[in-house]
């Protein structure tokens, strides 16, 4: 008989009152973010048209706590703490010494970590008199969080979804507009980006680079409107850091700690949430820990792209951020992790890497479903596809532990259920999923598009 999981569980009064910044601690700060007209390092004026001046402070503060307001703390008693498990199941299934944990981000309203963010920029945008947000989404469960976050804090909201996922997904576009929500496919005809693109490319299938341009330009031409972004920037990253600090406390109660940390990365909201603050604690003196950052072989940022500043978006909107790239102008190929489906990394988990405190790694979709599969029969929850790549990390670390035989605790974050993308799994079964490469040629050819800056 299989040894049933261990759920280690915090009460409300347990969520953190806090925000972790890791800015605060890293030895080094990132390199600023520019204005893509005069190359200098942007001000709070030339973001203001996009977002609230809170949200603002948010993202260029290098202090080591930012207080949640009460009315976001009060929103996250929903569902948070999110509980922490011990997989003693999937242990034995791989017949492991290691000791592998997951952090459980699906129990959320909308079934991911999102809500943590999202939840916090609708509150900022409500109290800036904000009206109106534009946002996109990959795979849908940011769009569906913001929706979700709107409807708690009455904001209207338009959401650019990834044209390949809009039709892997429709539930997702259902579930936005159950919430109130406006939901099309991009790249679309309502704006001078996505018309470009479908000028070019009549049967594109989109890219979170062309929504984010799309939803970049609504807001830009609307006065009553912000732009919301579910990852990669500062702000983002840091309201995710509930995840971390929960864990932290989580692993108090299992009398245990991590010496390997596992997340999937797209563009790095759910990896620095379970990451950041155990990177902090070591670098504030604590305890060692390995940190792994999966990404997708068909989209592989961290792991081929380059190190350079580039703007965020296909439509060249956006300031330039510099973070692992494939080019903004490159396109993924379909692959059914829609939230995974971004040519860059955050500047801060790119920081990271480069300053040796993060390890990249990449897989093809059919190995993280695998694990997916293997991982579902042994806990009984379905990952999310996105959430399969770090699955697959850990089992791969779970089982470098066997062959060494040594015990290690492996900790990864579950970010997201996958009960909207059964089409995925439908899709595996019948093998219907390719093995889904990067065309280096097309990353070359964006790349040499990147901006020139010294």
């Amino acid at each position: 008989m299989m040894t049933e999981p261990t759920k280690y569980l915090l009460d409300e009064n347990a969520i953190p009152a806090a925000w972790y910044n890791l800015q605060a601690d890293l030895p080094s700060p990132p390199p600023p973010v520019l204005h893509p007209g005069t190359l200098q390092p942007v001000g709070p004026d030339d973001l203001a048209p996009l977002f609230p001046m809170a949200l603002i402070g948010q993202e260029v503060s290098t202090e080591r706590e930012i207080e949640i307001p009460a009315p976001v703390r009060d929103a996250y008693r929903a569902w948070r703490p999110t509980p922490l498990y011990r997989a003693r199941r999937l242990e034995q299934a791989l017949d492991t010494p290691a000791r592998i944990y997951y952090k459980y981000e699906g129990v959320s309203p909308t079934g991911s970590h999102k809500p943590n963010t999202a939840v916090a920029q609708a509150f900022y945008n409500k109290e800036a008199g904000v009206a109106r947000l534009a946002t996109e989404t990959g795979a849908g469960q940011w769009g569906s969080s913001l929706a979700y976050a709107a409807a708690l804090f009455g904001l209207e909201v338009k959401v650019y979804m990834v044209r390949v996922s809009f039709d892997q997904k429709p539930y997702r576009k259902a579930m936005m507009e159950t919430y109130g929500a406006t939901c099309i496919a991009s790249p679309s005809e309502e704006t001078n980006a996505g018309r470009a693109v479908l000028a070019e490319h009549p049967d594109s299938t989109g890219s979170l680079g062309i929504a984010i341009g799309e939803a970049v330009e609504d807001a830009a031409t609307r006065e009553d409107t912000k732009y919301s972004l579910g990852s990669v920037l500062n702000h983002v990253l840091m309201h995710q850091s509930v995840i971390g600090r929960e864990a932290l406390a989580q692993f108090e109660l299992a009398n245990d700690y991590p010496d390997i940390i596992v997340g999937c990365t797209g563009g790095g909201s759910n990896f620095s949430g379970i990451a950041f603050p155990f990177i902090g604690e070591k670098l504030r003196g604590g305890r060692d820990v390995r940190v792994v950052a999966v990404e997708p072989a068909a989209c592989p940022s961290l792991t081929r792209g380059r190190y350079a500043y580039d703007f965020g978006d296909t439509a060249n909107l956006t300031p330039l951020v510099k973070m692992h790239t494939l080019g903004s102008a490159f396109v993924p190929s379909g692959f059914h992790a829609g939230g995974l489906r971004y040519h860059g990394m955050a500047p801060l988990v790119s920081h990271c890497v480069e300053l040796d405190l993060v390890e990249p790694t990449a897989y093809t979709q059919i190995e993280c479903f695998e694990a997916g599969v293997l991982f579902s029969r042994a806990e009984s929850i379905i990952p999310a596809p996105e959430a399969n790549h770090a699955v697959k990390g850990a089992v791969v670390e779970a089982l470098r532990c066997k062959e060494e035989g040594v015990s290690r605790a492996i900790l990864f974050n579950l970010c997201g259920h996958g009960h909207f993308d059964m089409q995925a799994y439908t899709d595996y079964f019948a093998g219907n999923l390719a093995v889904e490469h990067y065309d280096e040629s097309e990353v070359a050819m964006a790349l040499a598009g990147l901006p020139a800056v010294a």
